[in-house]
């Protein structure tokens, strides 16, 4: 237990819990640029057109075989230097999270929109709504209640995923928990368990509401 004491060293808590902000920052960010990337990814995939799906599950279909690692080196150690773009270790996160968030919510949202049954558009357009009436007051709301849970879930997963930055040298929550453990090896050799578990504990308070509230979503909307 004397190993615990590398927890009450000067500087360890609030460092760590600088590192949380970072990592919370990150997915903050990265979340919100993802939904409007989702939204006309997914309104672009119901297109009847011969081009654009295909372009749109093409994107797709990459983001999801290609390791959000392997990606995150292209961005940073590839395409901005290829290209020279000014780019650091977080702006290359933030735009591989996004084009992955993106991706994987555009899905959802092509789920989501095929999903409602024909029969809501022809009682619409006999309603004598227009097509943007019928999409804003009749589909979207609908397609809303499918879609959200399982875009909560998603930004739980993106949460996650920003542990990657660590390897690009982003000081977010995992890097300081290195940085730690590696500062005290030799008084506290065994502190590696409690620094990981408080930040699997910071982790767990970040995620566990996010997951509730995707299951309450799909409870209360599972008979609508």
């Amino acid at each position: 237990m004397q190993s615990a004491n590398i927890l009450l060293q000067p500087g360890v808590m609030p460092r760590l819990l600088q590192g949380l902000w970072v990592t919370i920052w990150l997915a903050a960010v990265s979340v919100a640029l993802s939904v409007p990337v989702g939204l006309v990814t997914g309104w672009l995939m119901t297109l009847r057109n011969p081009v654009i799906p295909v372009i749109m599950r093409i994107y797709l279909d990459f983001i999801r075989i290609m390791p959000q690692l392997a990606l995150l080196f292209i961005a940073f150690y590839g395409l901005a230097r290829a290209w020279n773009w000014n780019l650091d270790a977080t702006g290359a996160c933030v735009f591989v999270f996004v084009l992955w968030g993106g991706a994987e919510l555009g899905d959802l949202v092509r789920g989501a929109l095929e999903s409602i049954p024909a029969i809501q558009y022809e009682s619409s357009y006999m309603l004598g709504l227009s097509n943007w009436q019928t999409f804003t007051h009749v589909i979207l709301p609908q397609a809303v209640r499918r879609l959200l849970p399982a875009s909560v879930n998603l930004a739980t997963r993106i949460v996650k995923t920003t542990s990657l930055a660590t390897l690009l040298g982003v000081v977010e929550v995992i890097k300081v928990g290195q940085q730690i453990i590696d500062a005290h090896r030799f008084d506290y050799p065994a502190g590696t368990l409690w620094v990981y578990g408080v930040i699997f504990a910071m982790y767990f308070v970040v995620c566990w509401p996010l997951s509730m509230a995707a299951r309450y979503l799909e409870k209360r909307w599972a008979n609508e």
